[in-house]
Order: structure tokens, then C-alpha cells, then sequence
């Protein structure tokens, strides 16, 4: 009895010996491993982040090809293409297009033409396009090969009024969405980490003044102030101009309530006795914000990036909706929903799949709320020694 007794305390104590020596990073992420929900949505968020990035050779199409003005017109809203996909064998192939007309309805639509037959091919020629935005290349992972005119295109997820591909223009706009998200977020808590850190740390008058501020920035219609914002935009100014000018009044926008949490934070840590003893030796003001203080909110701050990024998302697809953000020749999947703005009941009834990037709207805030509530649990210290001691 009493050894087994003895060898149930070296156990726990050997579990506590290795509880010890492992990092606070390692228990963070053994932590966020066991929230499967947050684990997939991570590893949703990882596809996706890949499929955007490499977009030019994953898809069959630049994002800007078949425009209005050329005869490309005439694959206006073909139905995706996706079912349509054929096995000769292992050798997939999609038959060619021919166009109907409803005279009862009016609709004009596509159905396949089985007398044309166009093999799908694996890193095809086609049209140019710069990997990572630099890098010339006219290699796409598939696609037919066929010129524009020929009805032997391959449009997976349909086209949309100009017959541009859905497919291409999906994945470009997530570019974009993926793109404007982090650099709003780094440039918003620069400027709210800087200024609460310095309301926290200093108080009084200081303190007043900026707090006085964060609460009329706060108290400010959100959307409303946005959309005004965004109005205020010179209509000439070229389409990478004004996406900068997006992200700088999305930016401007989302400060505020970060510098009240990071200021509340730094108003605990700066009593802390590290604090002190730095102080004591000598160190700065600015060396003890930023060397000492907010290095220990960086937790916080990670969660609250993550769950920020849906915000951002959420704002600039509705400034693209309503014509206030992006313009083309870039795209957005905002700027994609734009087209359901015309005749939305008619839209939905005969080009349902004009819907689909808001399911990408969709995913991309699912999977980053369920990211942030996992991190939030992973960072949080008492949630970690509760999970491991229990």
C-alpha cells in the first residue's frame, strides 16, 4: 500500500517537474490545441489565407479579364460550371457553351452544348498575372487553354453581369479583404497602444485630455462616420490611392477603444514591483512603456487583433456594398456583393451564385471569432494553470 501511495506521488511530482519546465508559448498553444473548434478554425483560416495568396495560379483567370468592352460580354451570368465537370477516364473535360433565352421570363441563361467537347488542363498557358505582386507569370494550375472567344471556358463558380469569372475575382477579392484587414489593425493599435499606454502611464491632465477624446471618438455613429468619411474621398483619385485611403479611416475609426483597455492595463502594470525597480535603476519613461509595460499586455493585444480583423472585414464589405470603398479595377468581396444591389429579388431567383462571396464574407468572420475566443482562452493564465493542474 504504501507503495503504491509512493508511486502516485512521483508521479504527480514528475508531472509538476515537467508542468515546470515547459515555456509559457508551449502551454499557450497546448492549450489552443484542445479547443478543436478554435484548432479548425485556424487551419480554415491557414486554406484560405493560401488559396488568396497564390490566387494568380489557382485560378483559370485574372481577376480583371472579360470587362464589358470586349466580346467576352456575351458569357454574361453563366451558371457555375462546377457540376458540369466530366471524367473521360482521368482526363476531366467540360462541354462548350451555347446560350437560351426564356421568352416567358426573359432570362437569358447557358446550358451545354454536347457536341463541343474542351479538356481541363493542368498548368495551362493563359492569361499574365504577377505572383505576390511582382513576379510575372502566365502559368495557371488549370483551365481549358481556349482564347476568349471560345466557348470552351470553365467558369467553377459562374460569371458575373460582364462575364467575368466569379471563381477568379472571389479569390483576388480575398486580396484584397485579407490584405486591408491586417494593416488596419496594425496601423489602429499603433495609434491606440501609443496613446493609451501614454494616458495609463502618465494620468492627470494627460490622462483627462485623451480619455476626454477616446470618449468622443467612441460616442461617434460608427458606420455612419464611415460612410462620411469615405464620401469625402476624391472620386479621381486612382484605385491603389484610395485603398490606402480606406485603410487609413478604418484605422482612424477603430482606435479608440483599444487605447481605454490598454490604458486600464497599463494603469495596473505600472504599480508592479519590476516596475518600480527599473525605475529605481534609472530607466525612462518611454523605456519603461515600451520595454517593460506593454510587453506584458502582448497577449491581450494578439486576442484582440484576432477578434478585431472580423470588424474590419464586416465594414469594408459594407463600404464597398453601398459604393464608398474599393473601386475597380480592384475588388473586394464587397464590392462583388455590389452587384446583388440591382434587382435583388430578380438576382436571387435567376443568378443565385452571385451570393457567394458573402459565404467567403461569412467564413472568414466565423473562423476568426472562434480563432480569437480560443487565443483568448490559450493566453489567459489562470484558464492555462487550471487546464494543466486539473
Amino acid at each position: 500500500m504504501a507503495t503504491s501511495t509512493t508511486n502516485v506521488k512521483t508521479a504527480s511530482n514528475e508531472k509538476t517537474s515537467k508542468l515546470g519546465t515547459r515555456s509559457q508559448a508551449s502551454l499557450i498553444w497546448q492549450r489552443f490545441k484542445r479547443n478543436k473548434a478554435g484548432f479548425v478554425a485556424g487551419i480554415i483560416l491557414a486554406v484560405l489565407a493560401f488559396l488568396v495568396i497564390f490566387a494568380g495560379f489557382l485560378t483559370p483567370y485574372n481577376a480583371t479579364s472579360f470587362h464589358a468592352d470586349t466580346n467576352n460580354i456575351n458569357f454574361d451570368y453563366v451558371p457555375p460550371m462546377i457540376s458540369w465537370i466530366q471524367l473521360d477516364g482521368l482526363q476531366p473535360y467540360v462541354h462548350g457553351l451555347q446560350r437560351t433565352y426564356n421568352p416567358l421570363t426573359g432570362v437569358k441563361g447557358f446550358v451545354e452544348n454536347i457536341e463541343e467537347r474542351f479538356d481541363i488542363k493542368f498548368f495551362v498557358e493563359g492569361e499574365p498575372y504577377l505572383m505576390f505582386g511582382f513576379i510575372p507569370s502566365t502559368i495557371h494550375l488549370f483551365g481549358t487553354g481556349e482564347p476568349e472567344g471560345s466557348t470552351g471556358q470553365l467558369f467553377l463558380l459562374g460569371t458575373d453581369r460582364f462575364g467575368r469569372d466569379l471563381f477568379s475575382r472571389i479569390l483576388y477579392g480575398g486580396q484584397m479583404v485579407l490584405g486591408i484587414a491586417p494593416l488596419v489593425v496594425i496601423f489602429s493599435f499603433i495609434l491606440g497602444i501609443f496613446l493609451g499606454g501614454i494616458s495609463g502611464f502618465y494620468g492627470n491632465k494627460v490622462d483627462t485630455f485623451i480619455q476626454r477624446t477616446v470618449e468622443i471618438a467612441m460616442s461617434l455613429p460608427r458606420l455612419a462616420l464611415l460612410l462620411a468619411l469615405s464620401a469625402m474621398l476624391p472620386p479621381e483619385w486612382p484605385a491603389t490611392a484610395r485603398f490606402w485611403g480606406i485603410v487609413f479611416i478604418l484605422a482612424v475609426v477603430g482606435w479608440a477603444p483599444l487605447a481605454r483597455v490598454v490604458r486600464g492595463q497599463v494603469l495596473a502594470l505600472r504599480e508592479e514591483e519590476f516596475v518600480q525597480a527599473s525605475r529605481a535603476l534609472g530607466a525612462s519613461d518611454m523605456r519603461l512603456i515600451f520595454k517593460h509595460i506593454l510587453p506584458n499586455t502582448f497577449g491581450y493585444l494578439i486576442v484582440s487583433a484576432t477578434l478585431a480583423a472580423p470588424s474590419v472585414i464586416l465594414l469594408e464589405s459594407v463600404l464597398s456594398y453601398f459604393g464608398f470603398g474599393l473601386q475597380e479595377p480592384l475588388v473586394s468581396w464587397g464590392l462583388l456583393m455590389k452587384d446583388l444591389t440591382e434587382n435583388f429579388l430578380f438576382q436571387i431567383q435567376f443568378h443565385p451564385w452571385l451570393i457567394l462571396p458573402g459565404f467567403f464574407i461569412f467564413i472568414s468572420v466565423f473562423t476568426f471569432n472562434y480563432l480569437g475566443d480560443a487565443l483568448r482562452d490559450a493566453v489567459d493564465p489562470f484558464t492555462i494553470s487550471k487546464g494543466e493542474n486539473s
